[in-house]
């Protein structure tokens, strides 16, 4: 139960979870099952048994607790969780018969956008995801899940034969940002995410879009132009990090500046909701993601199948119609007559 990671705000589980291994430990030594009938059992095992049990309810009513008002900052923190799971772990757990495909035909492969054909459900579609990696030798890499160019024009050009086999899009989104290196900005950073986002508004295939894990402003926008995006419960979304936030405003990153940035950029999935830039929150397991990741991959697997549900039969020059609109209206407001109000 317990993880080898612990986030600041999650430390009163810990005292419950070294509880709660010493005495599953001391069951498994008598050799009694934690899911025995007590009334089956000696009055001291008995005991052990009711122990553990009431461990784990506390455990989780502690745990419910803890998640039931996350602060946006704290969501930021679980987004980062090193054991959340990542675009090859959802490959794995959700997705049959994935066959990657790699390269952009003008400069390499880029391993921070992972991108093939699969299939999720009965469903035959191209996913394309971020992928910021777990060992350091793989975060390395995959530049922190930072994509370079080619990983946009790699995604593009996957998007292009999806549209020619007929075939809808699955995008999953988890990076800080694109990759802001002298070497990406020579190869044309910020025109590899334009014509991404130009092309992706035009392709003739359902695209549906989520956020996995953080979103971070054009480097999420590359891969997330969509006829509907989501975002898991604790993931983040928004045109700039906490940190690149509190340094702008503030001079320097604290805990104290991260907090007021991260409540300020309104950035959590319940805001983005609200304000109309994300049009469902996928459900999390109690505790987050990192906690059941096939859990998480489950409840994310059913709502992409909907998705394709109620897609499939829409008109392709509705389809596009409506994926333009969705994005024109975002920032949309009405002017006030400023000299009424001065009167």
């Amino acid at each position: 139960m317990a993880t080898y990671y612990t986030l600041d705000f999650e430390k009163p589980l810990a005292s419950l979870d070294q509880q709660i291994q010493e005495a599953e430990a001391a069951l498994q030594d008598a050799g009694v099952a934690p899911e025995s009938t007590p009334e089956a059992l000696s009055p001291e095992a008995a005991a052990k048994v009711a122990l553990v049990r009431s461990l784990r309810a506390k455990h989780e009513e502690t745990l419910r607790g803890l998640y039931a008002d996350l602060s946006a900052w704290n969501t930021v923190r679980v987004a980062r969780h090193p054991l959340r799971p990542q675009t090859r772990d959802l490959i794995r757990l959700m997705c049959r018969d994935f066959c990657e495909l790699h390269g952009d035909r003008r400069f390499g492969d880029d391993p921070a956008i992972v991108t093939g054909f699969a299939r999720v459900g009965h469903t035959k579609c191209m996913l394309i995801g971020h992928q910021k990696g777990k060992e350091t030798s793989e975060k390395i890499a995959c530049h922190f899940g930072c994509a370079h160019p080619e990983g946009y024009r790699k995604a593009l050009l996957k998007m292009k034969l999806a549209e020619k086999l007929g075939l809808p899009i699955v995008t999953l989104v988890d990076t800080p940002g694109a990759y802001p290196g002298l070497g990406a900005e020579q190869r044309g950073q910020a025109l590899a995410i334009a014509e991404n986002m130009f092309e992706m508004s035009r392709i003739k295939v359902p695209i549906v879009s989520i956020v996995i894990g953080e979103g971070g402003s054009g480097g999420a926008l590359g891969i997330a132009v969509a006829d509907r995006v989501a975002m898991m419960q604790y993931a983040w979304y928004s045109v700039i990090s906490p940190e690149g936030c509190a340094a702008i405003l503030w001079k320097e990153a604290n805990e104290q500046t991260n907090t007021a940035a991260a409540k300020s950029l309104k950035l959590t999935a319940k805001d983005n909701l609200e304000l109309g830039i994300v049009d469902d929150v996928v459900p999390e397991p109690l505790g987050g993601a990192h906690r059941d990741p096939a859990g998480a991959a489950e409840s994310l697997q059913r709502w992409i199948l909907n998705q394709f549900q109620a897609l499939k039969n829409v008109p392709t020059d509705e389809l596009l119609a409506k994926r333009y609109e969705r994005f024109r209206k975002m920032g949309s407001y009405l002017e006030s007559d400023t000299t009424a109000t001065a009167r």
